[in-house]
């Protein structure tokens, strides 16, 4: 019994696809008139009405399907826009900080009419492990880049390219090669502060982790900005950094003790200070706002199983990734009317962990 797949075809042949030529021989016309009706092109104008019904004709009753890679490299570009994140694995939980970020981008990426491809920083490895991958971004028509940290050396390589490319955050290392979509910490923390010094709070101690990322840079500009705009006064100790580790009960009771009455965290990959924070807070015994007030900036991973409703600001992720597509389509598709550096505002979360100074 033969296989079904038509005379001298294997079932299962990548020839079982109806081919322009089929078109044409059905239509008693020539390959390259097929090619250029299909295409829809303008040198198919001057091609007689009689001739486009046939070639149409044929090509539905023969289920002709454009080869859509075949398509795009006809146009130039593949419809495709790279993602990549400078982090050990890529999130997936959506409780994870980077998932708004993450449902914005495929959602605008959807409008704009291009599919995403994902980048792994994982596979690779080496003492340079984005290198590798920094090459491969190239089979897209542009990039989008997320991450605390980006990797200096191959990042100033990959602009010297003429690849579009986009970072979700702010970075000015790169002037003005490097477009960006990032988050204006540095009011949305000045004005955590003055709302905290509005409920009477004068001694404000901000707890930071060691990390230099320019997010971490820019949230404490804020709150020393926050604290002069406000009057108050802003000793050594009123900036602690810390990996967590030495964030103990007698330390906290210490600072209240001293008079603190408001504590100031940030929301970072790992949450490292505010979850040592929050761990010391309930050995202590202590409650928010009752015994201290909280602000935290931006919103922790941890969120849900730590104090309700967070004071601090919220930062517009999913905004944040759709604005990121709408630059780097717009770079791809040449608009030098572009902003290419742009900082979106974090709205301020009242919330239920600061209140009026007892």
């Amino acid at each position: 019994m033969k296989p079904s797949g038509g005379p001298g075809r294997p079932a299962g042949s990548r020839t079982n696809r109806p081919r322009q030529a089929d078109i044409a021989r059905l239509a008693g016309v020539s390959q390259p008139t097929v090619s250029l009706i299909l295409s829809g092109g303008s040198a198919a104008v001057g091609i007689a009405d009689e001739t486009r019904r046939k070639v149409m004709a044929a090509a539905e009753q023969l289920g002709y399907v454009p080869d859509p890679i075949a398509k795009r490299l006809a146009a130039g570009q593949n419809n495709l826009l790279g993602l990549y994140t400078f982090t050990a694995t890529f999130p997936t939980e959506m409780s994870h900080a980077y998932h708004p970020f993450l449902v914005g981008i495929e959602q605008e990426s959807a409008i704009q009419g291009y599919d995403l491809l994902m980048f792994i920083a994982s596979s690779v490895t080496g003492e340079r492990p984005h290198a590798e991958v920094l090459n491969r971004v190239r089979l897209a028509d542009g990039c989008l880049f997320m991450g605390r940290h980006l990797p200096i050396r191959e990042m100033d390589r990959l602009l010297a390219t003429d690849l579009p490319v986009v970072y979700l955050g702010r970075h000015d290392d790169f002037g003005d090669r490097l477009p960006y979509v990032g988050a204006d910490y540095v009011t949305a923390t000045a004005e955590v502060v003055r709302h905290l010094a509005e409920l009477g709070h004068r001694d404000i101690l901000y707890v930071r982790e060691l990390d230099d990322a320019i997010s971490a840079v820019d949230r404490e500009a804020g709150f020393r900005r926050g604290m002069a705009e406000c009057g108050l006064a802003l000793d050594e100790g009123a900036v602690v950094r810390t990996d967590g580790s030495d964030l103990t009960t007698d330390r906290l009771r210490g600072w209240s003790e001293r008079g603190v009455t408001a504590i100031v965290t940030e929301a970072t990959d790992t949450d490292a200070a505010h979850r040592a924070l929050l761990a010391a807070a309930s050995d202590a015994g202590y409650r928010f706002p009752d015994d201290l007030s909280l602000a935290t900036l931006g919103a922790p991973e941890n969120a849900e199983h730590g104090p309700p409703a967070l004071t601090g600001f919220v930062v517009p992720r999913r905004e944040m990734g759709a604005a990121a597509v709408r630059l780097l389509t717009g770079l791809i598709a040449g608009d030098e009317r572009l902003i290419r550096h742009q900082l979106m505002g974090c709205e301020l979360e009242v919330g239920r962990t600061a209140a009026q100074v007892r």
